[in-house]
């Protein structure tokens, strides 16, 4: 009689997992590099990774019913002679017209004005339905310059100078070619039907200096009226910050790599920029260190989901967030009841991310005029309103619980993280501890 020895249980490989192996195989048979959107699927350090330490007998709680807590920001106050004041400390990021829809663009509009907070154009300029529908807009300034115009950067309430962007700080853009419709074309100056790649850096400025140059120059054409906000993605936000800083920018908008793209490559969104909770401390760091904290106000975006990641947020110092990819969810967009056509498509709704192929079956990213029919302006905008409204009911109610009477008043004292890097990141104790990694050496 042979003895054999028992099997063993197969066991896959955690470098080469399933979906390793099938990018491998993939790549072996195109030869061409992926594209997706949205952003950062890995698991990264995030505000989950940080609690809230609510008040007790060291401190005194506000009744939520009875007792105020105030959401209000006022962005731009430090030149422009027309700052935006906000409700809410939630805006909504810059998403192109191209990339999304005509009805996305109206609904993100109709929501934020509803919510009593601003939307922003993204690249390929402002259309009727956005300025129309949005009481507070944003002007994305974008090196690709399509589409942009001085009519409209005056019509804006506000210029965001985009110098880099989350998902790929140091790249550029793309929309592909069954994006570019007639409307489209027109208003990027464009081809119909050719693909499109945004450049990744200005065109005529290379440096701080010139940076400088630019925003006098936006300062003028708007008779100083407009606030000036700079974009950067979160890749060395100290620097950046300090930089956008000395050129004399009102507001900062730090993105972090959870922020969503169009379309970008595959390797660019999960390999370059840091998590949106690694940039938050540098970048108020520097604003203290240049005596600038509050004065220039700062953004931060990327991966910002609910109230909580809100409260987080301004507790470490940030003066309001901005969201893209909720928005988009809020408005439709990966709804299950599509789930037989996401299934058509090789995915699954929560998954579906070629939003560059224009295929979406929500209507929201793509130019196609039968499925854009399917997106209706004024319900989504009050589906966005109402998320809005519970994600800062959310914020107010552990700001109470910390006894706040501001959203702004939260501060890092209030927090504790779970985890060494968390900690490290976000420069507050270690849960059960007082030992902030890195502080003083140790």
């Amino acid at each position: 009689m042979t003895y054999r020895n028992p099997p063993t249980t197969p066991r896959k490989s955690a470098t080469f997992d399933d979906y390793t192996l099938s990018e491998i195989r993939r790549a072996a048979a195109t030869g061409i590099y992926d594209i997706r959107g949205a952003g950062a699927k890995r698991k990264l350090p995030h505000f989950d990774d940080l609690l809230f330490l609510g008040a007790s007998i060291s401190r005194y709680p506000l009744e939520g019913y009875r007792e105020r807590c105030d959401t209000s920001v006022v962005l731009g106050s430090r030149h422009a002679k027309k700052p935006i004041e906000l409700k809410i400390p939630i805006t909504i990021a810059g998403m192109s017209f191209g990339s999304l829809s005509g009805p996305a663009k109206e609904a993100l509009g109709r929501g934020a004005t509803l919510s009593g907070t601003s939307t922003t154009t993204g690249d390929g300029g402002m259309t009727e339905e956005e300025r129309g529908h949005s009481k507070q807009l944003v002007y994305q300034y974008l090196p690709s310059r399509y589409g942009m115009n001085l009519r409209d950067l005056r019509r804006a309430d506000a210029i965001e100078v985009v110098v880099g962007q989350g998902a790929k700080p140091g790249g550029g853009g793309m929309l592909l070619g069954q994006k570019i419709s007639d409307r489209v074309a027109e208003m990027r100056t464009l081809p119909k039907g050719i693909d499109q790649r945004s450049a990744s850096r200005h065109p005529d400025w290379t440096g701080p200096d010139d940076l400088e140059i630019k925003i006098l120059e936006l300062r003028e054409i708007t008779d100083w009226e407009k606030p000036i906000y700079v974009k950067v993605g979160g890749a060395r936000p100290y620097y950046d910050t300090a930089l956008a800083v000395k050129a004399g920018a009102d507001v900062v908008v730090v993105d972090g790599m959870q922020g969503g793209t169009a379309a970008t490559q595959e390797v660019f969104i999960e390999n370059v920029g840091q998590p949106t909770l690694a940039c938050i401390r540098p970048a108020v760091q520097a604003l203290q260190d240049l005596g600038m904290h509050r004065k220039v106000q700062l953004i931060v975006s990327g991966g910002i989901r609910n109230g909580a990641d809100v409260a987080k947020a301004l507790a470490l110092g940030v003066d309001a967030v901005s969201i893209g990819t909720a928005a988009l969810v809020a408005l439709g967009d990966n709804d299950p009841r599509w789930e037989a056509e996401y299934n058509e498509l090789g995915t699954t709704s929560g998954a579906y991310d070629d939003w560059h192929e224009g295929n979406d079956p929500a209507g929201i990213t793509t130019q196609d005029p039968e499925l854009m029919k399917r997106v209706d302006p004024v319900a989504a905008g009050r589906r966005l309103a109402n998320y809005l409204k519970v994600m800062t009911l959310e914020a107010q109610t552990i700001a109470r619980a910390c006894g706040k009477n501001s959203l702004h008043n939260l501060e890092p004292e209030d927090l504790v993280a779970l985890t060494i890097e968390a900690a490290a990141m976000a420069g507050v104790p270690l849960a059960g501890t007082n030992w902030i990694p890195g502080k003083n050496g140790f």
